[in-house]
This record gives structure tokens, C-alpha cells and sequence, in this order.
């Protein structure tokens, strides 16, 4: 049996508490399952972001998507962690990346690494915060045991074998990228063959993991050709129909698009929705048709 759909909203652009308030109200409002705040030097703070947040509202759970582990000290991470979720009273979901932007690595005067020494670093940090914030005698302690639930973010193969392993939630961005922070989507196929080498690896799992995936365009009520003409750049040498198959991009009526996203949970298993802080009001209508499906 599927798992029942998740909706969460990416908040990127900062501004006044009050701004900050209001959108996280109005994404309570619209029937989001979760607040999520990037990590990007540009961006709002992850942290303080949510704590905020969870003031500001009831329901919805709160998240990082995803730290870029490079920029933080495992020790020091575990300490930001357990007092988010004490003070976000035990909403708080911690996502995790190895960071792709080189140039955000400069400006804060930290090493970029290769890509196999990013994700020893993510490893080491998972590890460590699993021991730190499991351990009884941790001061702070997190609200949830033995630690919030963990969304790992990642395409390549030794990602995803750590995904199986450690988290609750696997994320795919659809996408690939360069050093530069420059995306290119992944062609369906070849996002399927990355989904499918996850499942293999998580065979052996006693409860598998929730599979999220960023969408990157929204667009209701549009002519789903010519949005697919739009994406080209992105798309590389996709086709036309491998962009509309593609499931970061959805297009159509409304009742189009909740069967791309039912399409979607059949072919690769994602039933946990990201979508960007654009179209945190377009996509709330599309939440409405997919609820209790």
C-alpha cells in the first residue's frame, strides 16, 4: 500500500519577522504538511527561520532542506539541532546535504573538497550527530528520540547507499550539478535507474524511508508544450516529452497535474512533495485534489 502524500514549501527569500510570520501562516493555511528553509549564504538562516516559524504556527512540521554540511561542525550541529527541536517542540526535521556551490564554500573561507570528501564529511557528521544526540547525557537534549527524523539529499551512489542506512527520508532533486550551483535535469530514465538503485540498496530495511522530490516549476492552467519549450535550457538535450514525464516539472490543469504527481509515486515512489516558495499559493490547489489519494 502507498504511503499517503506530504506537501512541503521551501521558504528562500528573507524579510521583517512579520513577513516571516504571515508566509509561514499562510503556508499553515493552504494545508502544507511542512515549513522547510534552505541553507544557502544569501538565503534566511535555517535555525532561527524555524524556530520563528514554529511560533508563528500549529500544525505543520519544520525543516532543513538541506543543510550544506561543509559550513557546519558536527559537535556544534548536534547543539543547534536539539535546541531547535525542544524549541520547535519536537516538529523539527533535520535534512542534510554534502553542499554543491564552491563559491559559497570560499566566501566563508572553508574547504569545498572533493566530491568523495564532501560525503566522507556528511558521513562523519551523520554518524556523530546519531551518537551525540542519542546519548542520555547530552545537554541540550532534542524533544524527539533518539534524534529527529533525518532526510538525506543526494543522485550519487554512495549518497544513496548512506541514505539506506541512515535516513527516514530520501530526497532526489531530479537534477545534477556543477561546482558553480548550476542545475541540469537528469533525464526520467536516468532518475529512475537512481531511485530504483536506492531501493536495492534499502531492500533489507525494516521501515523503508519516504522519497521526496524537489519540484522545480508549477504551472496550472498552462499549455503543457509550451511550458516544456520554456525548461529547454534546463533540459539540456531532453525532449519535449521527457520534460513533461519529467516529475520536478508539472503543468496542466489541476486535475493534469495530481495525475502526473499519482504517475510519479507508481514509477520512482515519491509520495513527500517539495515545491519552492514561488509557487507556495499555485500548488495548493493541486494539494486539495491529491489529499487521500
Amino acid at each position: 500500500m502507498s504511503r499517503p502524500f506530504r506537501f512541503a514549501v521551501n521558504m528562500l527569500t528573507p524579510g521583517s519577522a512579520a513577513e516571516w510570520r504571515e508566509k509561514c501562516r499562510k503556508a499553515e493555511s493552504l494545508g502544507y504538511d511542512v515549513i522547510l528553509v534552505a541553507d544557502h549564504l544569501g538565503m534566511p538562516a535555517p535555525f532561527p527561520s524555524l524556530v520563528a516559524a514554529a511560533e508563528a504556527t500549529e500544525r505543520p512540521r519544520l525543516g532543513t532542506f538541506v543543510l550544506n554540511a561543509g559550513l557546519w561542525n558536527p559537535a556544534l550541529l548536534a547543539r543547534e539541532v536539539a535546541t531547535t527541536d525542544q524549541l520547535t517542540g519536537g516538529r523539527l526535521e533535520l535534512g542534510l546535504g554534502t553542499g554543491y556551490v564552491k563559491e559559497e564554500h570560499d566566501r566563508a573561507g572553508l574547504p569545498f573538497g572533493s566530491p568523495r570528501e564532501r560525503v566522507d564529511h556528511l558521513e562523519r557528521t551523520v554518524t556523530e550527530l546519531d551518537r551525540t544526540l542519542a546519548d542520555p547525557g547530552h545537554v541540550p537534549a532534542p524533544a524527539q528520540a533518539p534524534r529527529p527524523p533525518l532526510l538525506l539529499g543526494g543522485n550519487g551512489k554512495r549518497m544513496l547507499r548512506l541514505a539506506a542506512r541512515h535516513a527516514d527520508i530520501t530526497a532526489f532533486s531530479g537534477a545534477g550539478s556543477s561546482d558553480s550551483g548550476a542545475l541540469s535535469l537528469l533525464r526520467p530514465s536516468v532518475l529512475e535507474e537512481r531511485t530504483n538503485l536506492y531501493k536495492g540498496f534499502a531492500a533489507g530495511r525494516a521501515t523503508p524511508a519516504e522519497l521526496n522530490i524537489l519540484v522545480q516549476v508549477v504551472a496550472t492552467g498552462a499549455d503543457r508544450r509550451a511550458t516544456a519549450r520554456k525548461l529547454a535550457e534546463y533540459g539540456q538535450d531532453l525532449t519535449e516529452d521527457e520534460l513533461l514525464e519529467h516529475p520536478v516539472v508539472l503543468a496542466g490543469s489541476v486535475k493534469d497535474i495530481a495525475d502526473q504527481v499519482r504517475a510519479h509515486r507508481e514509477r520512482y515512489g515519491f509520495t513527500y512533495l517539495t515545491v519552492l516558495e514561488p509557487n507556495l499559493e499555485v500548488f495548493a490547489p493541486v494539494m486539495e485534489e491529491l489529499r487521500g489519494s
